[in-house]
């Protein structure tokens, strides 16, 4: 028996390892590729600080977007009892199967100058296709479910006693979400936030088939990479460290500690 279990255990270890070995040493390679002293050099490139700037600005307002249509949005889906409801939480993750080329290709088809919504957007003046807004509305469609989709099991999970003690002390809905259900979802919404935002920093496909790749306008650091690979790879690589790092400060974000705990003080309930 302590032979079967010692392989057993020996088997684990070594998946472990394996595991962590195969994920690591690309991270690995991509760090030890170009010498630290080289990277502020590199990364001051006009072609990388221009997609830092698109990259940043698309992301933020696209992220704003996400946060203050879906959390409401994902309230409603996660706490309401309506028909067609499942039919919705399917559609919602969609998106998150998508091939990123496909995601590129159905935005097009919708807000092309040919698309379904093309000639009314003419006929108004707005053309999105290979704009700065199509790379928000890119990072949009492909990021969002993932905060939604976390922000439904987050809403989903609260205790429900608690929402209807609120409400029974005389509290309106809005009160209800905004002091007891926001606060109690917090880490769910944080962790959810954390995803979308990584999602949209490395968008790559649907970005590249309905944006462009043009400098200065719709190249973020993901199309920099690709652009960069014939022309300079250190400079691609360091774009990519670059990436690393975001991502890296994006996760540490998501592991923070609790922003609520039963514990903690909160405002007395007659204190609406």
């Amino acid at each position: 028996m302590r032979i079967r279990t010692g392989i057993f255990v020996g088997g684990l270890t070594l998946a472990v390892v394996a595991t962590f070995l195969f994920l690591l040493a690309p991270i690995a390679a991509l760090l030890l590729q170009v010498p630290v002293r080289e990277l502020p050099g590199l990364l001051a490139d006009t072609a990388v600080t221009s997609a830092l700037v698109v990259s940043l600005k698309t992301n933020v307002i696209a992220n704003l977007i996400i946060v203050l249509v879906g959390t409401p949005a994902a309230y409603l889906l996660a706490l309401g009892r309506f028909r067609g409801r499942p039919a919705l939480l399917t559609l919602l993750e969609l998106p998150l199967v998508l091939p990123p080329a496909v995601a590129g290709i159905a935005l097009l088809t919708a807000f092309g100058a040919f698309g379904l919504f093309g000639s009314a957007l003419a006929g108004a003046g707005i053309v999105l296709p290979f704009t700065e807004a199509a790379v928000v509305i890119a990072v949009t469609f492909v990021a969002g479910p993932y905060y939604v989709r976390a922000a439904v099991s987050a809403f989903a999970a609260l205790d429900r006693t608690q929402l209807d003690a609120a409400r029974d002390l005389g509290a309106s809905e809005g009160t209800v979400f905004r002091r007891i259900a926001l606060p109690l979802a917090a880490d769910g919404l944080r962790a959810g936030w954390a995803l979308a935002f990584a999602r949209g920093i490395g968008e790559f496909g649907a970005t590249l088939l309905f944006a462009g790749s043009v400098q200065r306008i719709t190249e973020t650091l993901p199309l920099a990479v690709y652009a960069q690979l014939d022309v300079n790879l250190d400079s691609a690589v360091a774009v990519g460290i670059l990436l690393l790092a975001i991502s890296g400060g994006v996760l540490l974000v998501a592991k923070l500690p609790p922003l609520w705990s039963p514990g903690a003080s909160s405002t007395p309930v007659g204190g609406w």
